[in-house]
């Protein structure tokens, strides 16, 4: 039995739809099942409700083997550390108490490294957790994903720009959530690995905030421009459309450390560059967004 959590998510979705033809029991957890599509819900045994809820999970991990594990965002929390870890004690708990033999979960690069890197740092905390259980663990160690992006739609079509605290010539290393998914679904279908190690997902190339407008502009046919910002403008934009201070704040934190360049400490391998290049994402993804 395979457990798959935040399967309406950006990269649960996907994860599920890699393993849903695979033959294996499928088992997920939803706050809203009616999210799903039909397929998933034909499919899948659904276990309804939050997975930082000691009983779903419990339930849900009854007669499992291997788990993927994803903590969702809550940028109205009022924690980020208190956030992330009360979504890790139930998994840790089932884990002692069921008998789970693998876990996938979603962290990120830097590991060991990063220091007062706001949300990564927490994400970190839930490595640290899940491995002192002993349980077999893949912490997946990706960068900031591609499909974030996303959340730029709006000021790249009214101002052909877009905009974050990090410096624009920082050649750093970028994934697609589709191509962390295939990685997730590969070792949720794998019976052979034992142990607890990192598995870094690079995507096939190092790029700069610069380097990603030229491919945008290019893309788009039109002018686009990076333009970085300082942490505080930043802040109080996210404060302005709803966000906690202390999500806010941890992102902010965040952008500093991963300007200082410690997604740069993992070297580059055939095994950890992932296909989806930014032009093809943009040009599959982004552009249809842009032009909707």
């Amino acid at each position: 039995m395979i457990v798959i959590t935040a399967p309406t998510g950006q990269i649960g979705r996907q994860v599920v739809d890699n393993v849903l033809d695979s033959g294996e029991a499928i088992r997920v957890i939803a706050r809203d099942p009616s999210r799903l599509s039909p397929r998933v819900r034909e499919r899948a045994e659904v276990v309804q409700g939050s997975h930082d809820d000691i009983e779903v999970v419990a339930k849900a991990l009854e007669g499992a083997d291997t788990v993927f594990w994803l903590v969702p965002p809550d940028p109205r929390a009022e924690s980020v550390q208190s956030h992330v870890l009360n979504f890790v004690r139930p998994l840790c708990e089932a884990i002692n108490r069921q008998g789970v033999k693998r876990v996938i979960g979603v962290s990120s690069l830097g590991r060991g490294i990063a220091k007062n890197a706001g949300q990564i740092s927490a994400i970190f905390a839930m490595d640290d957790l899940v491995e002192s259980t002993g349980v077999d663990y893949r912490s997946l160690c990706m960068p900031g994903f591609m499909d974030n992006m996303l959340w730029q739609v709006e000021p790249i079509k009214r101002h052909g720009a877009f905009f974050y605290p990090i410096s624009g010539d920082l050649r750093l290393p970028t994934c697609a959530t589709r191509d962390i998914a295939a990685v997730a679904a590969n070792l949720l279908l794998d019976r052979s690995w034992s142990g607890q190690e990192n598995v870094p997902v690079l995507g096939p190339e190092n790029l700069s905030h610069n380097d990603m407008a030229q491919i945008l502009s290019e893309v788009l046919e039109r002018p686009i421009r990076f333009q970085q910002i300082s942490g505080e403008d930043y802040k109080a934009t996210l404060v302005q459309h709803g966000m906690s201070d202390a999500w806010a704040q941890g992102l902010i934190d965040m952008a500093a450390a991963v300007d200082r360049g410690f997604y740069l400490a993992e070297p580059r391998t055939p095994q950890s560059s992932t296909p989806t290049g930014f032009r093809q994402w943009c040009e599959e993804v982004l552009k249809p967004a842009v032009l909707a």
